[in-house]
């Protein structure tokens, strides 16, 4: 059975890139998983959407008779039994994919909602001590292993990988030299490049389309 990611049919220029169905490619893209894909509206919400995700969200999943929202249960749900979540590692692989999500998203986004969103420059500058103390954590646990947990890339690097390319791209790395490497490793992998060019080319269409009226 195909599964079926479901994302946006549009966004702004803005988060382009980093729209949460790009973790979700990308884990299918390593475990060399074809994928087909559907959107919903951005603008003009559905029952339908609601039915499928209840905070009007994406991205979300159908794998045959099942449907599931929020990217980290996807990413588990999707990577359990392969080499991405190793048997032996497994509650370490589900612990980092976690405090990825709840202990380093949770700083960036504040920054990010304060700098672009809300356009308050002084509240993301009152953002950005609090990120660079967890980023600085984050590398700290790190130390000089190539992944979080060892020698081999799991589903939890690719989540965290994912989390840091804003700070990455924003220059909160600049002085964190071996995490700016860790994501830069991370997003070499082929089946990250595939990813991301598939979700900027879903873009590229949604605009033609727009063009085309």
């Amino acid at each position: 059975m195909t599964p079926v990611l479901t994302t946006y049919d549009w966004v702004p220029e803005f988060p382009r890139g980093f729209v949460r169905d790009i973790r979700v490619r990308w884990l299918l893209e390593e475990l060399g998983r074809p994928y087909s894909v559907e959107t919903v509206p951005l603008r003009d919400k559905s029952a339908g959407h609601l039915d499928s995700q209840p905070f009007h969200q994406v991205p979300f999943l159908r794998d045959g008779d099942l449907t599931l929202f929020e990217s980290g249960a996807i990413l588990l749900y999707l990577a359990e039994g392969s080499d991405l979540i190793p048997a032996a590692q497994r509650p370490i692989v589900q612990q980092w994919l976690i405090a990825a999500l709840n202990s380093v998203e949770p700083f960036s986004m504040a920054w990010v909602l304060a700098r672009f969103f809300d356009k308050d420059e002084a509240g993301a500058a009152r953002q950005e001590p609090r990120l660079h103390q967890r980023l600085a954590q984050v590398q700290a646990a790190l130390g000089d292993q190539p992944w979080l947990t060892g020698d081999r890339f799991t589903v939890a690097d690719l989540m965290m990988a994912d989390i840091l390319r804003i700070p990455a791209q924003n220059g909160f790395l600049d002085d964190l030299h071996a995490l700016a490497a860790y994501v830069e490793r991370a997003t070499d992998r082929p089946a990250f490049r595939k990813a991301l060019a598939d979700h900027m080319a879903h873009w590229r269409a949604a605009d033609a389309r727009m063009a085309a009226g």
